[in-house]
């Protein structure tokens, strides 16, 4: 048995056939059997989260829309003016609701999956700066699937004023 999903929309009639109906069909035959019977998928498909960028004097702040992960998947990189979000999840994690743990005493083995779209997110985003940022004083916090980095803008090393005389 499998379960074929179809928008709630979607009606048959004994006299005529919705065309809407036809083309559910052809998206689903389209991408249902990579899609919904687990077919050959290399590597997590990664979206780009929804951002904001806003500048002060001092510092830049990005928002970033990661909702799904945690604070302990998400990674940020920074060098020099560009700035790296990378999120990772673990294949076990994927699996289990929040808040459950894999252990050897579990004796219930696993649901069998019949039907799946929600998945575990990995995401991936990349933005250069107009200026360098310095690292030790930019701050991160994430909180609610939201992530906002305030990141301080670098002051040039050695820069001083000239006296015109």
């Amino acid at each position: 048995m499998f379960v074929l999903p179809l928008p709630r929309s979607t009606t048959l009639s004994r006299r005529t056939v919705s065309p809407a109906f036809g083309s559910t069909l052809d998206r689903l035959f389209d991408e249902s059997f990579d899609r919904y019977f687990g077919g050959a998928r290399t590597a997590a498909e990664s979206r780009t989260p929804a951002m904001d960028v806003a500048e002060s004097d001092t510092a830049y702040m990005i928002v970033l829309d990661v909702p799904g992960s945690t604070r302990e998947q998400l990674k940020v990189s920074l060098e020099g003016r560009r700035v790296t979000l990378s999120s990772a999840v673990a294949a076990d994690t994927a699996a289990k609701p929040e808040g459950q743990e894999a252990s050897a005493a579990d004796a219930k083995p696993a649901d069998r999956v019949l039907y799946r779209e929600r998945s575990a997110a990995v995401y991936a985003r990349t933005v250069v700066l107009p200026a360098e940022v310095d690292q030790a004083q930019s701050q991160a916090k994430f909180e609610n699937g939201v992530l906002t980095l305030t990141l301080a803008k670098k002051v040039p090393a050695g820069a001083t004023q000239l006296s015109i005389g």
